[in-house]
């Protein structure tokens, strides 16, 4: 009796159509009309530039600027200066990093955290919409092989 690991059945047609599947998520992501909506939906005065960082800063703040750069595939100086610009709106603050006083990082501020929550209201309602259909044991196994899957992409 012949044993098959998972990779023996791991086809390139298979992979071929995971990979157009998250090409297809990330396009969707990183539509600057999805940006734009909850931005409407939520009723913030922000920018769309500025929007993504923001949230970045809510999640994984305090947060290096270099990090925040490499998560959103921007130059080191660029977000910099938009970081800047979300300081001087008080939605976020700059400070040396503890254990490097040379890194700066970005924590977000009240003002800030109460524009992320609005955000995280008008997502909700909108990812609510689009899984009405789905039935609860679907919708926990995709978020558990989306974890699992993250999980491994950032191992390496």
């Amino acid at each position: 009796m012949s044993r098959k690991n998972v990779q023996n059945t791991l086809t390139s047609e298979l992979l071929r159509k995971l990979h157009a599947a998250v090409l297809d998520i990330v396009a969707v992501i990183n539509r600057p009309q999805g940006d734009e909506k909850l931005i409407r939906e939520a009723a913030i005065p922000l920018e769309r530039a500025l929007f993504p960082l923001l949230i970045l800063i809510e999640r994984f703040g305090p947060i290096p600027i270099g990090e925040l750069a490499d998560r959103v595939g921007r130059d080191y100086t660029t977000v910099s200066r938009q970081v800047a610009k979300l300081d001087s709106l008080e939605l976020v603050a700059r400070q040396p990093r503890q254990a490097d006083r040379r890194v700066t990082e970005a924590v977000i501020a009240p003002k800030g955290k109460e524009m992320a929550d609005a955000v995280d209201a008008a997502r909700e309602k909108m990812v609510r919409a689009l899984l009405a259909t789905w039935n609860v044991q679907d919708v926990h196994e995709l978020v558990r092989l989306l974890e699992k899957f993250s999980s491994v992409l950032q191992q390496n």
